[in-house]
């Protein structure tokens, strides 16, 4: 069974059809909405819907804003599937390519599969956009010794008790790179596929910033050298 973690913060436009998508993916699959105390509506919008969840759908909310990082922990916490993939609430990324990733790990017997933005393209995403993940990535190919091609791609398909053991400390946007750096420095075998992938501009509601890609490299080499 997969379990999927789903960190919500101000996504009312978007988080019905998001789990609408997910739902309709044909596999064994468990579903972990973490509302990280909405204001847009969202929070109740999924009160109406699932309530504190129905079916294979589990509902948690928090009390209080704390960020992305947190609300993974608290969906993680709740996960009993064989792996764990996060989901973000937008429409950025396709839920239909759980099965290529689930694929790759069962072709593989993969403990880590990332699907990657970038591995065969990068005009999935602005310019700017893929240069700042570029730079990331290879920041992480050189502290580690990787061949990494998305460091920061939201698909990091990971075996649940692999994922609970890394004992993830991040709050917001900085546990994409806590993840990765902690997966490597144990020596893990990172497997990238190809995942399809629709950027969303600032405008639109994109919530990542060019401060988030500096505490990003202030994590990478903290976990590289002092942790």
């Amino acid at each position: 069974m997969l379990s999927v973690l789903v960190p919500i913060y101000n996504e009312v436009h978007t988080i019905t059809e998001i789990i609408k998508q997910i739902t309709s993916v044909s596999v064994e699959k468990e579903i972990i909405l973490v509302d990280d105390c909405s204001t847009d509506g969202t929070r109740e919008l999924v009160r109406k819907n699932y309530g504190d969840g129905r079916g294979n759908i589990k509902v948690i909310y928090h009390d209080k804003n704390f960020g992305k990082g947190s609300a993974i922990k608290t969906a993680l916490k709740h996960a009993e599937g064989g792996y764990a993939i996060i989901q973000d609430g937008d429409l950025e990324y396709d839920p239909s390519d759980y099965t290529k990733l689930l694929a790759e790990a069962e072709k593989n017997k993969a403990d880590v599969i990332y699907g990657s933005r970038f591995l065969t393209t990068w005009r999935s995403t602005s310019l700017p956009h893929f240069l700042v993940n570029k730079f990331l990535t290879i920041v992480t190919n050189v502290l580690f010794g990787s061949h990494l091609t998305d460091m920061e791609t939201c698909y990091k398909m990971i075996r649940t008790g692999l994922f609970k053991s890394l004992d993830i400390e991040s709050q917001r946007f900085e546990i994409e790179p806590e993840i990765t750096a902690k997966l490597l420095k144990r020596g893990c075998k990172i497997i990238e596929v190809p995942i399809s992938y629709k950027g969303r501009s600032y405008h639109e509601g994109k919530k990542i910033t060019w401060r988030d890609g500096i505490t990003t490299l202030f994590t990478l080499f903290k976990y590289r050298f002092f942790r």
